[in-house]
């Protein structure tokens, strides 16, 4: 079942176009990289999708309803869910009470007094934490976690409003060789159990052609290759423009 569908992006900052006629789609319980130098138009890309940014033209559908024009927190409520680059969490809240945030968000609950929101939705946040390997941490100040837990916790605030699609930019972005492989194998169990769709940037080809079901490479802002990690690993033209040119891609 195809979850996002994207036909014709297009963005241009004074003159200089940053996503020309962009078309893919990303299917339930599947996982798409989206890959390319610096200044490919990844970022551009992620934002249009998400609300942020609003296309010149081109159409982004959700589950069959386009969602160009639509602000990122309608977005949300629609069921989809990011995490970023440098993680965003409440350092002084604790490991729980950081996911709780979320699911009260989730469920369009007030914060009001929040000695009275501590008791809200704490089973929903632990089982959350059990998912992504940290209910031994729900009582710990997010401030002191290290950074590798610190990207499961937005994993867990991420998947809070039962996302129908994930947008994930640079989720490894920062963390040690072992935890990226631990933490992408995380996400792929859950999404494909869970029939979440994923659409990731990364710059670590191990992590990619490892864990992605299909990748999308941009160059200028132009689509220059979409398949199977092996057709995209002997696309002479990615290995050129990505590589420069004679170098082979990293290992998996």
């Amino acid at each position: 079942m195809t979850v996002l569908q994207v036909e014709g992006l297009a963005k241009s900052f004074g003159g200089v176009a940053a996503v020309q006629g962009v078309s893919f789609a990303v299917e339930a319980g599947h996982l798409l990289a989206l890959i390319g130098p610096n200044g490919a138009g990844k970022t551009t890309c992620f934002n249009m999708l998400n609300g942020q940014l609003a296309p010149d033209r081109g159409s982004v559908r959700l589950d069959g309803r386009e969602i160009v024009g639509l602000k990122p927190r309608q977005i949300w409520r629609l069921g989809v869910g990011r995490t970023f680059q440098i993680t965003a969490t409440f350092g002084s809240m604790t490991v729980r009470e950081n996911v709780q945030v979320a699911l009260i968000s989730h469920h369009r609950r007030t914060l009001g007094l929040w000695p009275r929101a501590r008791d809200l939705y704490r089973a929903e946040a632990e089982a959350l934490l059990a998912r992504v390997g940290m209910a031994d941490q729900a009582e710990r100040a997010a401030a002191v976690l290290a950074y590798g837990d610190l990207k499961r916790l937005e994993l867990a605030v991420a998947l809070a409003n039962t996302p129908r699609l994930l947008l994930m930019d640079e989720p490894t972005a920062g963390m040690a060789p072992r935890e990226r492989v631990e933490l992408m194998a995380l996400v792929a169990g859950i999404v494909r159990v869970e029939g979440i769709a994923v659409l990731f940037t990364e710059h670590d080809m191990d992590v990619v052609f490892a864990h992605a079901d299909r990748i999308i490479v941009l160059n200028r802002g132009e689509l220059i290759a979409d398949g199977v990690p092996a057709q995209v690993r002997a696309d002479p033209r990615v290995q050129q423009v990505y590589l420069g040119g004679g170098t082979t891609f990293g290992h998996g």
